[in-house]
């Protein structure tokens, strides 16, 4: 029988928001000056959640990334920290030369920032479209939404019901996403300008490297625990019991619970969760969402005036980015698979590229089995007004973050990232 392990606090989950609910943890001064006693447990054989960095090349040591890899400098302040002081590199967005737009089997070459090629008519609704989002993201609440106008009415229509009504059939459909979701998420990011935008204060502005392993280095290696999936959560008088697949306990006086609401459904929790965590974890799910990166021996498409970025409504791949890093000679376009269309990129077994690219580089998030899919969960019709209004409540001794959880950017590391500030804070103020 293995004996069982005590800890003030228990860190379920190894990604951006675990370890920095555990950085706070240690930083905190306790009873006796040290900081509060805590134990990362993490179901993968690495840490980092979604961020993962991989060589470039089989030749090489260059570094690329699988996950999630943008920051903003000026709006993501949390992550702008982390990166001075980690000494990030960071390498700014690529926006010169061309962007390429495919629609129904065509493709254009359209200047930076301009929509695809539709006519005035169809350019008109689009805006209109826009317009119409923008206006209910300005009026939105972005920490108390189901208090937002309309909340109610727009929780119960998906995004493409919402421009049905107003728009025609076609401009709809390439718009689509839940509408009081979407137009929190937008919210969550500072506008549909940023959250869209690769260039200065936009989402896609700056991309940093080796994230997660430098959070990690300033953890006590000892306290994070790989490859250890916690299968039950027991709340009594005495605390909390945490027992993992590999038959390990461990005892603490509170839990930071970081994985994605729909996979609190991989776990018995003791007493059960409460109606509205039930929900949640029942009616949110990871989208379809992988990572392809090419490699090459030279940028070819810099040198045909192209920027390396491509935006598919055909699919499979549903947008590029060029995330070439020069002073490397690491040259490559990264390609993202998503929905319905991006779930033909599993089924292909060749590729075709001229020029052949020298390596390349695939993560299928949805395959693996402690992701299951996109960076960030999405709530089903009627679920952010009402069920949703708990994703930040504690459950008793049970304290949930993670990005989804985050008031600002939702699905970027910089809701990670402040939902473990904002995990660590309860707990410790908790404990105080």
């Amino acid at each position: 029988m293995i004996p069982p392990s005590f800890v003030d606090v228990i860190v379920i989950g190894a990604g951006r928001s675990g370890l920095q609910a555990a950085v706070g943890l240690q930083a905190a001064v306790g009873l006796d000056k040290t900081g509060l006693s805590y134990v990362v447990l993490e179901a993968n054989d690495r840490v980092g959640s979604k961020t993962l960095s991989v060589t470039a090349t089989l030749k090489s040591d260059r570094l690329t990334d699988l996950g999630t890899a943008w920051i903003i400098n000026r709006n993501q302040k949390e992550m702008y920290v982390l990166a001075q002081e980690f000494g990030f590199e960071r390498v700014v967005q690529r926006t010169e030369g061309l962007p390429l737009d495919q629609l129904n089997g065509t493709t254009h070459a359209i200047p930076y920032g301009q929509l695809g090629d539709f006519t005035d008519e169809q350019l008109a609704e689009i805006l209109a479209v826009m317009t119409k989002l923008q206006e209910s993201v300005d009026r939105s609440n972005i920490e108390h939404h189901h208090l937002s106008p309309d909340a109610v009415k727009l929780d119960s229509m998906t995004a493409l019901e919402f421009t049905s009504k107003r728009f025609s059939e076609g401009i709809a459909e390439v718009l689509v996403t839940i509408a009081l979701f979407l137009i929190d998420y937008i919210k969550s990011g500072t506008g549909l300008a940023n959250i869209s935008s690769d260039r200065k204060d936009g989402g896609q502005y700056l991309r940093n490297k080796m994230f997660a392993i430098k959070v990690a280095a300033k953890l006590d290696k000892k306290n994070i625990k790989l490859n250890c999936p916690v299968v039950k959560i027991i709340q009594d008088k005495k605390g909390c019991t945490v027992k993992t697949k590999n038959g390990r306990k461990y005892h603490s006086k509170k839990v930071i619970l970081s994985v994605p609401t729909s996979l609190y459904l991989k776990i018995d929790f003791e007493p059960h969760l409460p109606p509205a965590k039930k929900e949640l974890a029942h009616s949110t799910e990871l989208g379809y969402y992988s990572k392809s990166i090419l490699v090459f021996d030279e940028p070819w498409w810099r040198n045909a005036h192209l920027s390396g970025e491509l935006t598919s409504m055909d699919g499979p791949v549903s947008f590029t980015r060029d995330t070439c890093v020069p002073e490397d000679n690491q040259y490559s376009i990264t390609c993202f698979h998503i929905g319905q269309t991006g779930r033909k990129w599993s089924q292909l077994t060749v590729i075709k590229n001229v020029p052949e690219p020298i390596d390349i580089i695939e993560k299928d998030w949805l395959k693996d089995p402690w992701f299951l899919g996109g960076p960030s969960p999405v709530m089903k019709p009627g679920l952010l007004a009402g069920a949703g209004k708990s994703i930040r409540d504690p459950f008793k001794n049970i304290h949930f973050v993670r990005t989804e959880t985050s008031i600002v950017w939702k699905g970027y590391m910089e809701g990670a990232i402040r939902s473990g500030i904002r995990g660590a804070r309860e707990v410790i103020e908790a404990l105080d």
